[in-house]
């Protein structure tokens, strides 16, 4: 007789994300090896009562997994390493030196770091924004594959720095050769599909700033013909859009138009400074998916994307964490929270980006962006069991209960996004596996994770040369 590989997850208000935004406030999640297989609200029915193992979630919410449609897996090891910069100096002066100096191991172990904070703070998937050369590539899969996680790994693609005017080298280009286009497809080759399927390797293209137009055109070209998703940087920085007119005489989207690197499975990061009038129709008809970074942007002076402008006409907008040093964390919580209070402060509206909307871009929006939402994104029978568990237990998110929802008043996705970290993520489920249990990994030595980190970033600060600074006016002693 086979064992059973079922578990019924019951007694929890499941927000669903389901095409009509069901939210079952007392229910039930049937998970069968790597799939739901039944979801509803109670009572159970008896044909599912005879499940191998049950899971009370009394008091707590369950969510699809968060989707993290921009982030940098090897930069974990940086976090506050390059503050109070803006995005230009920050490039020049610290991140680039500093990738440009990693060895052996750095980047699995800068990886396995920003998987394990992800899968803690209840992210399940993640598009990687840009894995360069020094990093490792295989050393980076290889990590996401032993973490459990869901995830897409953009191959860096660049060409040589070639705005004088803007002052800008970038010391990784001496890799130029292992960041081309027949090395991506290679690393695609290799990996895309490993790990059961979670692993999934995409282009990260170099962002624009005077390369030929005709370069960015072979990548654009290359993943239409191998059906191969394109990230890439866009818009970022308020010179940026200047650079698209002064160095190519369009608008950020006519490039990438032009470019074919528009589509279904193109995700765009930043896109702060736009041509509005005609880059919001060319990101509309073609697909083309927004990854909005609001951490990033308000720390590195970048500006405020035009979100609401975005959703009011159409537009697929993900949400994204940035790397460490520029976001400090990975928490998908912290981001869903400052991407809706951001933007209305910001339109002095107070009904602008609802924690309903913004729950949706870090969820299905996530992953119709990667082109998974019949997969992942929402709780539906037929779909991965990728979900989070978040405690609602505590003082934190008092008084909220089932009961005040029904009475009509606290309404659970506020609560998640308004009154929630990652810290008060309980468990994680990828794949149907339980990889994060009473908040703490089921696998992975944590303690071995952070001392490896620390001797790593030791070495990198050593041979990159790179210091932080005294703040002006503090004293260490």
């Amino acid at each position: 007789m086979t064992e059973s590989t079922q578990t019924l997850y019951t007694d929890v208000t499941i927000i669903t994300l389901n095409s009509s935004r069901d939210v079952i406030l007392d229910g039930f999640i049937l998970v069968d090896e790597s799939l739901i297989v039944a979801i509803g609200p109670k009572p159970i029915p008896n044909y599912l009562r005879s499940c191998t193992t049950t899971v009370s979630l009394k008091g707590q919410i369950v969510i699809p997994g968060l989707i993290n449609t921009h982030a940098h897996l090897a930069q974990s090891i940086l976090r506050g390493l390059a503050e109070d910069l803006p995005l230009h100096n920050w490039l020049c002066d610290s991140i680039w030196p500093l990738e440009s100096c990693y060895e052996g191991d750095d980047g699995y172990v800068a990886a396995r770091l920003t998987c394990a904070e992800m899968l803690k703070s209840g992210t399940t998937c993640f598009l990687e924004a840009m894995c360069t050369h020094r990093a490792g590539f295989e050393g980076v899969v290889k990590a996401v594959g032993e973490s459990g996680i869901r995830g897409c790994i953009g191959k860096l693609v660049k060409f040589e720095e070639t705005n004088k005017d803007l002052k800008i080298t970038d010391p990784r280009d001496r890799d130029l050769s292992s960041m081309s286009i027949p090395s991506m497809l290679s690393a695609h080759e290799r990996f895309n599909g490993t790990y059961d399927d979670r692993v999934q390797v995409w282009a990260a293209a170099g962002t624009p700033r005077g390369s030929p137009l005709s370069s960015h055109h072979e990548i654009g070209k290359t993943c239409k013909k191998h059906d191969i998703g394109l990230t890439m940087h866009c818009a970022e920085a308020p010179k940026d859009l200047e650079i698209y007119r002064s160095q190519y005489d369009m608008t950020p989207m006519e490039f990438c138009q032009q470019a074919e690197i528009t589509g279904p499975k193109t995700v765009l990061a930043h896109m702060v400074h736009l041509d509005l009038a005609t880059d919001l129709p060319i990101l509309k008809e073609t697909g083309t998916t927004v990854a909005h970074n609001p951490n990033s942007n308000l720390k590195l002076a970048s500006g405020i994307a035009k979100v609401p402008e975005m959703l009011e006409v159409g537009i697929n907008v993900s949400l994204g964490t940035d790397g460490a040093p520029c976001g400090n964390t990975y928490d998908m919580f912290r981001e869903m929270h400052l991407a809706s209070i951001l933007h209305k402060g910001a339109n002095l509206n107070a009904a602008l980006t609802t924690a309903e909307q913004v729950l949706e871009m870090a969820t299905i929006n996530g992953a119709r962006a990667l082109g998974l939402e019949n997969e992942i994104g929402s709780l539906e029978v037929g779909k991965k069991a990728d979900f989070v568990v978040v405690n609602l237990n505590g003082i934190g998110s008092a008084p909220w209960d089932v009961d005040q929802v029904r009475a009509g008043g606290i309404s659970p996705v506020t609560v998640v996004v308004h009154s929630c970290t990652g810290r008060d993520v309980e468990m994680v489920v990828v794949d149907g596996k339980v990889l994060v249990k009473a908040g703490q990994l089921v696998s992975g030595d944590e303690e071995e994770i952070l001392n490896a980190a620390k001797k790593s970033v030791k070495g990198i600060r050593e041979r990159s040369g790179i210091k932080v600074g005294k703040r002006a006016g503090w004293k260490y002693l």
